[in-house]
C-alpha cells in the first residue's frame, strides 16, 4: 500500500456532470437520471485509478456541488429556511448552494468563498442556535458501496472536525466551544458507522492546519482529536492536509494516535525540514505529497525522488500534494496542442501514472521511468523574448506611481462626469445565450467570415446598450459578447500562451474555467478590446466602460510556467496590459475597469508571509496597468468570493478610483472593514447574488442600499450587482436589474 490520492475530479472528462446537472436545474433530467450520469462518473474515476495501480483510492471525494456543503448537511448543519422548503432532500441541496425561488419558498444561498489558495469556491456552513446536529452518512456510505459492488476497495474523504469548525460562520450565540464535544460524538459515531462497514481507512481532511496557528488553535485540535482518537475502533485514521505545511502543529500531531499523517511537500515548504528536525514515527504511514495537485506539468522525478530519499522509506506513502479536481482531466484529449508542448503536461490521469512510476522506481528500482523522465527535461521548454524582459529590468518605482494623488483626481471626475448620488452600472458581462455561443462556435469552426461574426456581436451590443439606457443606468457596459472568458479571451490575443480545448476545472458548483497556460514571456502584440469597447461607445452619450482583466487574475486563472517567478510573468502581463489601457484611453474611453477578481488567491496562507511573498508585487503590478493615464480617466476594479477584509489596506493602497466588490453572500460584512480603515476608494458593495436564479424584490435592494449607506459615505456608493451576468438567464437579468435602478432611485428620493 504505497500509493494515495486525496480526491479526483468530478466533472466529468467531457463536463458530463455539468451539463446533466444543469439540465436537472432546467427540469430537463429527472433526479435518477441525474443519479445515473453521477454514478457513471464515479465508477470511471474509480476504475482508472484502480487501473494505474493505486492503493489509497478515495470515495466520498465526488459531490454534485461542494464536499464542504456535502458534509455539512451530513451533520445537519442545516439552516431551518431550506429545512423547511416542501422539495426533495436534493433540491433542498441545491437550494442552500444556490438558492431557491417556487411557490414552495424564497430562500438566498449560503455565503460562498474561495477554498484556500485555490479557484475553486466551497459553500459557507451556517450554524445558529436552532442547529441541532444529526448524523447522516447515506452519501458516503453508498459511494463506499458502490465502489466495493466494482471489487475496489476504497478509503471515504470527509472534511475534519477542526477544519469544520473553524470555516463554519456561527450566525446565533452559539460558538465552537459550545458545540465542541458535540462535534466529538458525532465524528466518533462515524468511525462507529465505518468500522460496522468493516471501511479500513478514513481520511479526515485538515487543511485549517497550515495556517498560522496560535496556542488556541493547538488546544483545540488536541481537545477535539484526543479523545475522538480514542475512539476509532477498526477504523484506522488518515490526517490529510495540503496547500502548506504544519509547523506550528507538527510534534503534537506525532503524539496523536493517527495511522496516517498526509504532508505537502510541494506548497509546504518546512514539511521536509520537520521530518529531518523531528524524525517520523515508525507506527504510522507517512502520505508524502510529491506529485503538485495544482499545476499542469510534468513531474521532475530526479527532484521528487531526492526528498522520498530523505524520508523513512519503510513509512512513505506516495501521494498527491492536494486534490486533483484543481487540475483537468487528461492530456490525451488535446490532439490539436503541438506534442512537444503537451509532452510536458500531466492533468490527473497523467498524474495518477506519474505516482505509479515514482513508485516503481523509488520502491523497486525501475530505471527507465526514471532516464525517460530525465530526458523530458533536458528538452527545451518555454518560449523566451528578450525585448519583454528587459522593459520588466528597466521598471523604476516612478512606474508604480499615478499621479495626481486620489483626492485631486476624485474631484476632477466628478466634475467631468456630473454624475447623479449612487451612480448605477454593472460589472461587465451580459448574458451569453445560446445564439451568442452558437455564434461564436461557428466562427471558431469557420463556417461563418469574420465580418459575419463581429456583425452578429455588434447587433448584440446595440440591443443591450439601448436597454440600460432605458432602464436609466448611469455607466454602461458593451456586454463582452465577443469572449468566451475573461481571461483565455485575453490571452488568445497575447504572445506567450498557449491554449487547451478541453482541459476544464471546476470553479464552483456547475461552473467550469478552462486556464490558459503561460508557455513564454507575454506580450502585447495586438489590441485586446479597444474596437469593442469604441463601437459601444458610439451608441450612447452615457459612459460606457472599457472592460479589462487585470494582470494579477490574468496570471493566477492560468497555469504558470516555472522557470520563473510569478511576481515576473505578473510584471509582464502589467505592461501588455497597460498598453491596452493607454490605448483605450487614446480612443476616447473615459472610464476603464481592470478586473482583480483573483487578488487574493495566491495570498500565503500564513500571514507573516504576506507581504514580503505576494502583496509586495501584486499591488504594485496593477498600479503599474494605470499608472500613465490622464486624472480625467477613471479606473475601476472589481474582486469577488475572497475573505478582503483583512487586506483592505492593500485594496486602498491599488490606488483605484472605484471598486466593487462581492459582498451579498457575505451578508455585506465587508463594509465594517472599510468603514475602520477609512477605506478612501469610492465603491460599489454588490446588492444582490449574480450567482444565484433567485430576482431580489426593489425593497429588498433598497434595504441593501440604505444598510450600506449607514456604513459607506454617499459620496463613496456606486450601487451594482456583486459580479458579471454571463452565467445567468435573460429574464433573470432584466428584471433583477430593473429592481436595482428603481431601488435606486427610490433611495435618491429620499436624500
Amino acid at each position: 500500500m504505497t500509493t494515495s490520492i486525496i480526491g479526483y475530479p468530478r466533472i466529468g472528462a467531457n463536463r458530463e456532470l455539468k451539463f446533466a446537472t444543469e439540465r436537472f436545474f432546467r427540469k430537463e433530467l429527472t433526479e435518477a437520471e441525474l443519479q445515473a450520469v453521477a454514478a457513471q462518473q464515479r465508477q470511471l474515476n474509480w476504475q482508472g485509478q484502480a487501473a494505474a495501480g493505486i492503493d489509497f483510492i478515495p470515495s466520498n471525494d465526488f459531490s454534485f456541488y461542494d464536499t464542504t456543503l456535502d458534509t455539512a448537511f451530513a451533520l445537519n448543519i442545516v439552516p431551518q429556511r431550506y429545512q423547511d422548503l416542501a422539495i426533495s432532500p436534493l433540491e433542498r441541496y441545491f437550494a442552500a448552494a444556490r438558492g431557491h425561488q417556487s411557490e414552495a419558498g424564497d430562500v438566498k444561498a449560503l455565503a460562498m468563498k474561495k477554498w484556500f489558495n485555490t479557484n475553486y469556491h466551497y459553500m459557507v456552513p451556517e450554524f445558529d442556535d436552532d442547529t441541532r446536529l444529526r448524523l447522516d452518512l447515506t452519501k458516503l456510505l453508498s459511494e463506499y458501496r458502490e465502489a466495493l459492488a466494482l471489487g475496489i476497495r476504497t478509503k471515504p474523504v470527509l472534511l475534519g472536525p477542526y477544519t469544520l469548525l473553524k470555516l463554519i460562520r456561527f450566525t446565533g450565540q452559539t460558538g465552537i466551544a459550545d458545540v465542541q464535544a458535540d462535534f466529538v460524538a458525532l465524528y466518533a459515531e462515524i468511525f462507529a458507522q465505518l468500522a460496522a462497514e468493516k471501511i479500513t481507512w478514513l481520511q479526515l481532511d485538515e487543511p485549517a492546519l497550515v495556517f498560522d496557528l496560535s496556542e488556541a488553535d493547538i488546544a483545540l485540535f488536541k481537545a477535539i482529536y484526543t479523545p475522538l482518537l480514542a475512539q476509532k475502533q477498526t477504523v484506522k485514521v488518515l490526517l490529510q492536509t495540503y496547500f502548506g505545511d504544519v509547523r506550528d502543529i507538527y510534534i503534537e500531531l506525532l503524539d496523536l494516535a493517527f495511522d496516517g499523517i498526509g504532508l505537502d511537500f510541494v506548497e509546504g515548504r518546512k514539511s521536509l525540514e520537520l521530518i529531518e528536525t523531528y524524525g517520523f514515527p515508525a507506527n504510522k504511514k507517512l502520505f508524502a505529497g510529491v506529485v503538485n495537485g495544482k499545476n499542469i506539468w510534468r513531474n521532475n522525478y530526479q527532484q521528487t525522488l531526492e526528498i522520498l530519499a530523505k524520508l523513512p522509506k519503510e513509512a512513505v506513502v506516495i501521494g498527491t500534494s492536494s486534490s486533483l479536481q484543481h487540475v483537468p482531466y487528461t492530456v490525451n484529449a488535446e490532439t490539436e496542442l503541438s506534442p512537444s508542448i503537451s509532452r510536458h503536461f500531466a492533468f490527473a490521469q497523467e498524474k495518477v501514472a506519474e505516482l505509479a512510476a515514482l513508485n516503481a522506481i523509488f520502491f523497486e528500482g525501475a530505471e527507465d521511468y526514471l532516464a525517460d523522465n530525465q530526458a523530458l527535461f533536458a528538452d527545451k521548454r518555454f518560449e523566451h523574448n528578450l525585448a519583454v524582459q528587459a522593459k520588466v529590468n528597466a521598471l523604476s518605482a516612478a512606474d508604480f506611481v499615478r499621479s495626481p494623488e486620489f483626492s485631486v483626481r476624485e474631484r476632477i471626475q466628478k466634475e467631468a462626469f456630473n454624475l447623479p448620488k449612487l451612480p448605477t452600472t454593472t460589472i461587465g458581462s451580459f448574458p451569453q445565450t445560446a445564439d451568442v455561443r452558437k455564434n461564436r462556435l461557428n466562427f471558431k469552426r469557420g463556417e461563418i467570415s469574420k465580418a459575419t461574426y463581429d456583425s452578429f456581436n455588434q447587433e448584440k451590443t446595440k440591443e443591450w446598450i439601448r436597454w440600460q439606457e432605458s432602464v436609466g443606468f448611469d455607466v454602461l457596459v458593451h456586454g463582452e459578447f465577443e469572449r468566451n472568458d475573461m481571461v483565455e479571451y485575453f490571452g488568445e490575443k497575447l504572445d506567450g500562451y498557449v491554449f487547451t480545448k478541453y482541459a476544464w476545472v471546476q470553479s464552483y458548483g456547475t461552473r467550469c474555467v478552462k486556464p490558459p497556460i503561460v508557455w513564454g514571456d507575454i506580450a502585447r502584440v495586438q489590441p485586446l478590446s479597444v474596437a469593442d469597447s469604441v463601437y459601444a461607445q458610439s451608441l450612447t452619450d452615457k459612459l460606457v466602460k472599457g472592460m479589462l482583466t487585470g494582470p494579477v487574475t490574468i496570471l493566477n486563472w492560468s497555469f504558470p510556467r516555472e522557470d520563473i517567478s510569478l511576481s515576473d510573468s505578473t510584471l509582464q502581463i502589467a505592461l501588455a496590459i497597460q498598453e491596452e489601457v493607454l490605448d483605450l484611453e487614446k480612443n476616447g474611453i473615459k472610464v476603464i475597469q481592470i478586473d482583480e477578481a483573483a487578488l487574493r488567491e495566491k495570498l500565503p496562507l500564513r500571514q507573516t508571509d504576506w507581504n514580503s511573498e505576494y502583496l509586495d508585487w501584486a499591488i504594485p503590478a496593477f498600479r503599474l496597468v494605470h499608472a500613465k493615464v490622464a486624472p480625467e480617466t477613471q479606473i475601476h476594479t472589481h474582486m469577488c468570493y475572497s475573505e478582503f477584509t483583512d487586506i483592505i489596506p492593500a485594496i486602498d493602497a491599488m490606488d483605484a478610483d472605484v471598486i466593487s466588490f462581492e459582498a451579498s453572500r457575505s451578508d455585506l460584512s465587508i463594509l465594517d472593514a472599510l468603514q475602520a480603515n477609512g477605506f478612501r476608494t469610492q465603491n460599489g458593495p454588490g446588492v444582490y447574488d449574480i450567482h444565484s436564479p433567485r430576482i431580489p424584490s426593489i425593497d429588498e435592494i433598497e434595504a441593501v442600499i440604505r444598510r450600506i449607506l449607514t456604513k459607506v459615505p454617499l459620496e463613496k456608493v456606486w450601487i451594482n450587482p456583486d459580479c458579471g451576468l454571463k452565467t445567468r438567464g435573460v429574464a433573470e437579468v432584466t428584471a433583477s436589474l430593473e429592481h436595482l435602478v428603481r431601488a435606486t432611485q427610490a433611495v435618491r428620493a429620499t436624500l
